[in-house]
């Protein structure tokens, strides 16, 4: 059994993948099942006026053509996947700062916002030194509080929409 195991480790390593945490796996999952369409569709569109939008940072919106395009620059699958986890979960941070507690997304919210929580402690080992310098200027931009001028008004549909997308290709293979 080990022996497999370490051979499917060794297989990752020369194809440049790295293998993600069961931690995260069972965390994406959880999330996964969170972001069925269905849901999405009724806490993130039906429960809003039509055609709002949440403010949020440029570099907050992370679409399945940038991890293309940071793959193709030989980002690390590990350092892709922090960059993730932080773009993701600060977008369901800016959609729960305009959700009022009674809202009927606020504890759909909470609870995404919990597992974003339990995947932090997953990324907690992990520091921007360790991580390529793209990536890490990224993460510092998302966290910046003075990047407000390049701010955009996204659907908070089309933001779970992306964070989906972008999970499953990042650990559709490992996980």
């Amino acid at each position: 059994m080990q022996q497999g195991y370490a051979a499917v480790l060794c297989v990752l390593a020369v194809l440049g993948l790295e293998a993600a945490a069961p931690g995260e796996c069972e965390l994406t999952r959880l999330l996964q099942d969170k972001l069925q369409y269905e849901m999405r569709l009724q806490y993130m569109k039906h429960y809003f006026p039509i055609d709002y939008t949440v403010q949020v940072q440029y570099e907050e919106v992370l679409r399945p053509s940038n991890i293309t395009r940071l793959r193709n620059g030989t980002v690390s699958e590990a350092a892709l996947r922090y960059l993730w986890f932080h773009v993701s979960s600060q977008a369901v941070l800016r959609i729960r700062e305009v959700l009022p507690e009674k809202h009927p997304s606020w504890k759909y919210t909470q609870e995404l916002c919990q597992l974003f929580d339990a995947l932090g402690e997953e990324y907690s080992k992990y520091r921007q030194t360790d991580v390529e310098v793209v990536v890490a200027d990224l993460v510092k931009l998302i966290h910046s509080a003075g990047a407000e001028s390049r701010s955009k008004a996204v659907r908070p549909k089309a933001l779970l929409d992306n964070c989906l997308k972008v999970m499953r290709m990042l650990y559709g293979v490992p996980c």
